[in-house]
This record gives structure tokens, sequence and C-alpha cells, in this order.
């Protein structure tokens, strides 16, 4: 078990095991090519958060029966900040845990240092769409089936808004997919268990068993496979 990524909560995670099958797919190299073996939810995210995630793995990190260098990753969401406000925001987390090189950038390694000598690799990458968002925004971005229920919420968006209301973009994201989910992707027979088959609260059976609701070849991924190219 050489390889961890750290996820911001269990419907990151299920995304991201799905990204990962759907890259050893589309290159046609023969698995495990990317051997994420462990993916740790944090629930959420603040800097005490991520931080006691980093020290426990750091604890735990002797322990392991390994023989190459571990290769750490950390997703989470960009939400409204600048790259640069979350590489701080990851580097202040990384150096409570860990003598580490100062991070810089995404999607690039850098040589961390545990306990009894422990070596590490980490490297992060913050989940968008065109620089902004979380899961949700870019799920919207790489649907993969025509979405007239949840297209239709624009015209109830602008409505709200002609009345002096107002729905924040995430707000609407995440409303969105789960319109998608319950209305666009959901066949007669999963309606009989909605809540089950088509919700983000059963995440899991979704990217299980519909993963073709969303298109694994747009452009909006790129930069997530260039991440888990690390892994490689």
């Amino acid at each position: 078990m050489s390889n961890i990524v750290i996820v911001e909560s269990k419907n990151d995670e299920f995304f991201m095991k799905a990204m990962v099958k759907q890259l050893n797919c589309d290159i046609e190299v023969e698995p495990p090519l990317y051997k994420i073996d462990e993916y740790k939810p944090l629930s959420g995210l603040d800097e005490t958060k991520l931080t006691n995630a980093l020290k426990a793995l750091k604890a735990e990190l002797p322990k392991r029966d390994i023989e190459d260098i571990v290769k750490i990753g950390i997703i989470i969401d960009i939400d409204n900040y600048s790259e640069q406000e979350r590489l701080e925001f990851v580097d202040r987390c990384i150096k409570q845990a860990f003598e580490a090189e100062s991070l810089s950038s995404t999607k690039q390694f850098i040589n961390i240092s545990g306990d009894n000598g422990t070596k590490a690799k980490l490297a992060c990458y913050f989940t968008n769409f065109e620089g902004q968002g979380e899961l949700e925004t870019l799920l919207k971005a790489i649907k993969a089936k025509e979405s007239p229920h949840a297209d239709c919420l624009y015209s109830w968006k602008s409505c709200i808004e002609k009345e002096g209301k107002q729905i924040n973009q995430k707000g609407f994201d995440k409303f969105w997919v789960s319109i998608y989910l319950r209305y666009d992707t959901c066949s007669k027979q999963d309606r009989k268990q909605a809540e089950k088959k088509c919700s983000m609260l059963n995440f899991d059976y979704v990217m299980e068993h519909k993963e073709g609701i969303w298109d694994w070849d747009n452009s909006a991924l790129n930069d997530l496979k260039d991440f888990f190219k690390l892994f490689c």
C-alpha cells in the first residue's frame, strides 16, 4: 500500500474512485495503473481537520509494510477561493504535520518527512470548474444526458431573483445536480427507490451503477486526470 488520497467528503471519494477506474480503461494499461489504495474523507473542511488528518497519517506511515516511497494526494474543493489562497491553506496544514518543502503549485510533488525518517511525496489538487466551485460544479459541467428538468431551474432562478430573493451559485449547482439525478437520469423502475438510486444521499450507488450519466472525456476533467497521472 503506497498511495493515499485524502478527500473532503464521501461523495468526493465515490467520484474519485470512479475517475481512477475510467482512467485505467481510457489509456488501456493493465490495472492497477493508479494504485490508489485508500481514500480518507474529511467530512467537511477546515484547517484543523486537514492538519489532524495529516498528523494521523504521519503517525501511521512508519507502521506500513511498504517498499516504495509513499505518494500522498490531497483533493479539496477550491470553492470561491483563488488557487493561491488554497495553496497557502494546504501548505499551512502540511507544515504543522510534516517537515516539508513549501507547496507552490498543484499537480506537483513535494518531499515530506515523517517520524523515524519516513519519506513521502505529496501533491494536491483543487476540485473546480473554470477556477471555481466544488464537486457538484464539476458534475454539472460533465453531464452526459439531456437535462430538461434540471435546466428549467435557470428559469426558476431568474424568477426568484425578480422577486428579490437570491440563491448562491454553490446552492444552485447542488440543486441542479439533484434534479438531474432524480428526474433526468432516473428510470421509472429506479424512481420507486429514488432516494437510494437517484440522489446525492446515496452517491455511491449512482457512481457504481450509472457512470454513463457523466461525460468522462469532457475537457473539464483534464486537470484532474493530470493529477492522477502523478500516481502512475
